[in-house]
């Protein structure tokens, strides 16, 4: 007989990327009781990856659980950005509702669209949230109406126009139904989802049923698998088998070592758990994300979400410049290769493939912040290596070419509006729509190649002086469109190995803009400016000048160096030319050429 765990609710937070998702979960945390009077709680406490907490997003999806009356609430807390899609897409399998969240200014933005189309292609319900009520400039009943048009474009049932809305600032964790009506807490939100979301099901008697959706890692226990128990129970030290949808041959049999619920921030260790509940288990060293835990004598596989391809390139490669070996503490192909395909143990959405190269691997992933987290992500744990300028992935359907196509959404100050329309046509980009909204901004949405977009931000932040606003989510592949222009600068090349002075610098600031300083370690071949002519210039920054015992009037004044430019990892992905590579290690990353003798690039130039 099918049971339904009234006590349960299992929701995720969705939404674009800073809407306030991990905020509201905070202060859902701090209204529910989970911690002391007197702790000391930061804030974002669900973002506990270094990563997240500096930019300010969420990366990986994350469980906590809370207690409201005698309801226990599982939360599942979502990456807003499109690059982590495949986070959201295969967590949502473990919900039985979704709590959407809404910037009461921004409105619906294109991964507000993205998440909500996976929810209601699962027949998720939705409560809308309406977030940062308390912004100066918020709209939240024009965003109510524009969130039930994305609702009828989605082409959303009925049953989803009587979706509830709440009026929510997370950051003073207050939650209302009624805009004239101010409250000084969540209850509004906590009855909703008690209300609306209902609660899971599942045949507690039936064989045991559990889909793997998240994988954790651990240094004492290892793997721990995370998923929802469809159906039957689970218990501590049972003897279970593991079989995956995909590969039906894939099949083991293991020994449960642990199971644990959510409680709060924590893990809690219990007996036994049933159906509807969201668990962890550790012991099977050899789970995978889309596996499903089965009774032993009932091999019966669950179907796992399809997740969206990869859609950008690179090449990651052992560091082979001068300076290798010398800051990273793993630099072996071994050591890399191992790295790369662990990540593939947690991140559904990356591609690894080995190459002709021994010492090269492709890795595929949603984008280039998807890649460039992953790089920095490595550095950080000591890993020294090369990567190479980000490519898009074509498709061939029928002998066309087809690339993928991405909906970009801009806001921007009305006096940029002709530079942003002129930039994007020459990049392929079609203008599909342009709203004029308060203050003096408009919204322009334009669908455009993938490659048209790399190499763009760095230049759009220039164009709108900072206060422009870019997001982009994947729509679909579409017809090639032809060429792109490449990048307007050239690279200025360092000339020979050495340190760089401040008197060959200041002779070098004057063909374009330093990434360098005096003092830096350089070598030959490698970048150390950008050229604004297009042009790839040799420069001698090591050169010193001559002392000699005549001494001129005014020569001899401190030369005063321009500072120079200060480059992040990902102004540097978007920098680089296919001729070129980064060098990444746990100190540096540096810009450099493929082929560091000057002589063998002309060669090389000429032959091609």
């Amino acid at each position: 007989m099918k049971a339904t765990r009234d006590d349960l609710r299992n929701i995720a937070i969705i939404a674009h990327v800073d809407h306030g998702k991990t905020t509201l979960v905070d202060s859902m945390l701090k209204q529910s009781g989970i911690f002391r009077e007197n702790q000391v709680i930061k804030e974002r406490v669900m973002d506990s990856n270094e990563i997240e907490r500096e930019r300010g997003i969420t990366i990986l999806s994350k469980n906590t659980a809370i207690h409201y009356k005698d309801k226990k609430i599982n939360i599942v807390d979502t990456p807003g950005h499109a690059d982590f899609g495949g986070e959201v897409e295969r967590v949502l399998k473990m919900v039985n509702g979704v709590v959407l969240l809404v910037d009461a200014f921004e409105g619906p933005m294109p991964q507000t669209k993205f998440v909500l189309k996976k929810a209601f292609e699962l027949d998720l319900p939705v409560i809308v949230c309406i977030n940062k009520i308390d912004r100066p400039e918020a709209r939240p009943e024009e965003v109510v109406d524009e969130v039930l048009d994305l609702f009828i474009e989605l082409g959303a049932g009925e049953e989803y126009l009587d979706s509830p809305f709440i009026f929510t600032s997370a950051k003073d964790g207050s939650a209302t139904t009624d805009l004239n009506i101010e409250k000084d807490n969540m209850e509004d939100l906590f009855e909703a989802i008690i209300k609306y979301i209902p609660a899971p099901g599942g045949y507690i008697d039936e064989p045991l049923q559990v889909l793997i959706s998240t994988i954790d890692y651990n240094d004492y226990v290892g793997r721990i698998g995370i998923g929802k128990i469809e159906r039957g129970k689970i218990r501590k030290n049972q003897d279970v088998i593991i079989v995956n949808n995909e590969k039906s041959e894939y099949i083991q049999k293991v020994k449960i070592t642990n199971v644990y619920e959510f409680e709060g921030l924590n893990r809690v260790e219990v007996e036994e758990s049933k159906a509807g509940s969201i668990i962890a288990v550790t012991g099977v060293e050899e789970i995978h994300i889309g596996d499903t835990i089965c009774h032993s004598e009932h091999p019966d596989p669950l179907s796992f979400v399809k997740i969206s391809e990869p859609t950008i390139s690179m090449t990651f490669s052992v560091n082979d410049s001068p300076f290798a070996g010398k800051e990273g503490k793993y630099v072996t192909t071994r050591q890399i290769k191992n790295r790369l395909f662990k990540e593939l143990q947690t991140d559904v959405s990356l591609r690894v493939e080995e190459t002709e190269s021994t010492d090269a691997f492709k890795v595929s992933g949603r984008g280039e912040l998807h890649l460039s987290v992953l790089i920095e992500n490595m550095r950080r744990e000591g890993y020294e290596f090369q990567v190479s300028k980000p490519k898009v992935l074509f498709k061939y359907e029928n002998g066309k070419r087809l690339e993928p196509m991405e909906t970009v959404t801009i806001d921007v100050s009305d006096e940029f509006i002709g530079a942003i329309i002129e930039k994007l046509g020459r990049r392929k980009g079609e203008l599909e729509n342009m709203t004029e909204s308060e203050g003096g901004y408009a919204r322009l949405v334009f669908s455009i190649p993938a490659r048209g977009l790399i190499g763009y931000r760095q230049e759009f932040m220039t164009d709108t002086k900072g206060n422009g606003i870019l997001n982009s989510v994947f729509d679909k592949y579409g017809p090639y469109k032809g060429d792109i222009p490449t990048r307007k600068e050239g690279s200025l090349i360092s000339f020979e190995t050495g340190e760089a002075t401040t008197y060959g610098l200041y002779s070098a600031q004057e063909r374009g803009t330093l990434f360098v300083i005096p003092g830096i370690n350089v070598y030959e071949g490698m970048v150390v400016g950008s050229n604004p002519k297009g042009l790839d210039i040799e420069v001698n920054v090591c050169k010193k000048k001559h002392q000699s015992n005549v001494r001129a009037s005014g020569s001899d004044d401190s030369l005063k160096l321009t500072p120079p430019r200060q480059i992040s990892l990902e102004e540097a992905l978007e920098f680089i030319e296919d001729d070129e590579l980064i060098e990444v290690t746990p100190v540096n990353f540096r810009i450099r050429k493929r082929i560091l003798n000057s002589n063998k690039r002309y060669k090389s130039k000429k032959r091609n």
